[in-house]
């Protein structure tokens, strides 16, 4: 698997093979002797044969905190003013 990554990182970082034609791309990865997940890949423009060679990719969710923020001169005592929702007023028929 390193060496696939390693190729994938080499096409990454240089231009000349990230916009290699495919016959090109190949001849230079069986010279590489690349494994034949990632020459089918290539072939075939189909990155889905890698899966079983890298495994399955997990996806993590951001750690983000939703929550309003403070401003760096806001004090530690000051309560935050978080604006309420507005309804539009609507008039009341007698």
């Amino acid at each position: 698997m390193t060496d696939t990554i390693d190729l994938l990182e080499a096409i990454g970082r240089d231009a000349s093979l990230r916009h290699a034609s495919t016959g090109d791309l190949s001849k230079m990865l069986t010279q590489a002797k690349a494994s034949e997940a990632l020459k089918e890949a290539v072939a075939f423009s189909d990155s889905s044969r890698l899966s079983q060679e890298l495994g399955p990719i997990r996806q993590q969710s951001p750690q983000v905190n939703i929550a309003p923020g403070r401003d760096e001169d806001t004090e530690e005592n000051e309560p935050l003013e978080v604006p309420l929702p507005t309804t539009p007023s609507v008039p009341v028929e007698k």
